[in-house]
């Protein structure tokens, strides 16, 4: 199957298919959750509300056991959207990615405004590959993407340094909960 350009994710790009373009997505206030606080619509016109189920995230390695809240972004609008225009996430909070399939795609920061760790996990719920993105010199127009050298099919952003303060590193196994 081909990848196309899908989203704009919260803070970055993605390749996956189907293709969603920004403009479908319709501007509407910004709402926070799983502990976010969003910028102004003036100070961040692009963001849209999107619809996000809630859960809880447990990652596992060795005898360390971490939990978090997450919103989960598993519509093209909601991963369109993702953490985009927040000012703060919860330190015990983070966004999962829920893809159709596995994918290769990359992740970029645009309009975010916080430094992010992103965990990429494969279809088993385990992670492959932790990277860290910064806030962009100008968050309107980001240069770097950050892309994973193994395939995915889940990816979990949160505060910069989560994992390396927790101790999780690739190999670590994740477990996901929705909440009623």
């Amino acid at each position: 199957m081909n990848i196309r350009l899908s989203a704009l994710i919260v803070f970055g790009l993605m390749l996956s298919a189907p293709a969603v373009p920004r403009a479908s997505v319709p501007p509407a206030p910004i709402l926070p959750a799983a502990g976010g606080t969003p910028a102004s619509s003036r100070e961040c016109p692009l963001a849209s509300q999107a619809a996000f189920t809630k859960g809880v995230l447990t990652i596992t390695r060795g005898s360390r056991v971490v939990r978090l809240r997450v919103e989960v972004a598993e519509t093209p609008a909601a991963r369109a959207q993702g953490l985009m225009c927040r000012t703060r996430l919860d330190a015990d909070a983070g966004m999962l990615f829920i893809f159709e399939e596995t994918t290769r795609g990359s992740f970029w920061m645009k309009n975010t405004l916080i430094p992010l760790s992103i965990a990429f996990i494969d279809e088993t719920w385990r992670i492959v590959e932790i990277l860290d993105m910064e806030v962009e010199r100008d968050p309107a127009t980001p240069v770097a993407f950050y892309s994973p050298k193994k395939a995915y099919r889940y990816a979990l952003e949160v505060n910069r340094g989560f994992f390396v303060r927790h101790n999780i590193t690739a190999g670590a196994s994740v477990t996901y909960r929705p909440q009623p």
